[in-house]
């Protein structure tokens, strides 16, 4: 079956349909989170959601997307300004506790589309093509920075971004069920394991 592509749309009635999955997800789950809910929320009609996205699937991923696409544009620049591989590991380490702290509903989200992906065969094809694109896009920065002598990296680029992401992923759940404990230990051996990824030493 082939993935539903959601059509073009932009502008507020893009932005208000987005937002209110987000927090109508934050607030009731996937399942609990229909078009009825998120129509009323967003002050549009049904209609027009099952017009430009199709299924209640293709907006969740459409959720995913924008939230996955503006925390990479947050990168680009600081990571452009890194001279050392130590800054570039602060700046992925100040986006990842950024991100959970002041944008937890996009980890809650990925969470439950990963759950949900394994029940539905569209859902995991679309967020690990979004997994694709956004590891291949860091990985082109690694070259970049690896081309300027910032950076040495101890293998392909985009296996060494795949398990940053796979640390950064891992620590953003453990940070998020046991909010409470200081995090601090496990950032540092995570931050270890980076720094020997991407000086080679």
């Amino acid at each position: 079956m082939e993935a539903t592509q959601p059509r073009e749309l932009t502008g507020e009635k893009a932005n208000r349909i987005v937002e209110a999955m987000r927090s109508s997800v934050a607030r009731r789950g996937i399942s609990g989170s229909t078009f009825e809910h998120v129509a009323r929320e967003a002050g549009v009609s049904r209609g027009l959601l099952h017009y430009y996205f199709g299924t209640k699937e293709a907006l969740l991923v459409e959720v995913v997307r924008r939230d996955a696409e503006h925390r990479v544009a947050r990168l680009d620049e600081p990571l452009a300004k890194a001279q050392t591989a130590d800054d570039v590991i602060g700046v992925l380490v100040a986006n990842l506790e950024d991100s959970v702290q002041n944008e937890p509903g996009f980890w809650v989200l990925l969470f439950e589309l990963f759950t949900a992906g394994r029940r539905n065969p569209e859902i995991q094809r679309e967020i690990g093509a979004l997994f694709t694109r956004t590891r291949e896009h860091v990985a082109e920065i690694f070259r970049s920075k690896e081309r300027e002598g910032v950076l040495k990296l101890r293998g392909d680029a985009d296996a060494v971004v795949g398990f940053l992401f796979a640390v950064a992923d891992g620590l953003a759940l453990q940070m998020l069920t046991d909010p409470n404990r200081d995090h601090a230990d496990v950032i540092a051996a995570g931050t270890l394991a980076a720094r020997s990824l991407l000086t080679g030493e």
